[in-house]
């Protein structure tokens, strides 16, 4: 593994202790790279009610919004689950990702023994329903 990617995986480690995962018990941690090399962490917050709760790319992605972050500034998202599978981001995180994230954004996702795999947001969605569809 490379030493970046150690160190995230070791960050992604620690902060999916934070996971709030009480109901469905699959923890996930994510952390959003900007541009500037800053790093916004995000966890899964569940609820008794699924769709109360919140994932932890949109975590990552809202936080770094409310900052004054935007779209050009987001270059990579890493991802974190608690078993030997690769996760990619849900449905509704991937919406969230094309409305608010480059088509090339980098997607990396860990798995617990460090193993990791690398997409493209626009592999992820391709043909996606976005802001122009509105129009």
């Amino acid at each position: 593994m490379e030493e970046y990617n150690t160190k995230i995986f070791r960050r992604l480690n620690s902060l999916i202790e934070n996971s709030s995962s009480k109901y469905y018990h699959y923890p996930v941690a994510a952390i959003l790279e900007c541009t500037d090399g800053s790093l916004w962490p995000g966890v899964n917050i569940e609820t008794s009610s699924p769709q109360a709760g919140i994932c932890a790319e949109r975590c990552a992605i809202f936080s770094a919004i409310a900052e004054g972050y935007q779209k050009e500034h987001f270059q990579r998202i890493y991802l974190l689950n608690k078993t030997e599978n690769i996760i990619t981001p849900c449905f509704i995180c991937r919406q969230a990702l094309n409305d608010y994230c480059n088509p090339n954004l980098e997607v990396v996702s860990f798995n617990i023994l460090g193993e990791s795999k690398k997409y493209l947001l626009k592999e992820l969605c391709n043909d996606a329903f976005g802001e122009d569809s509105l129009k």
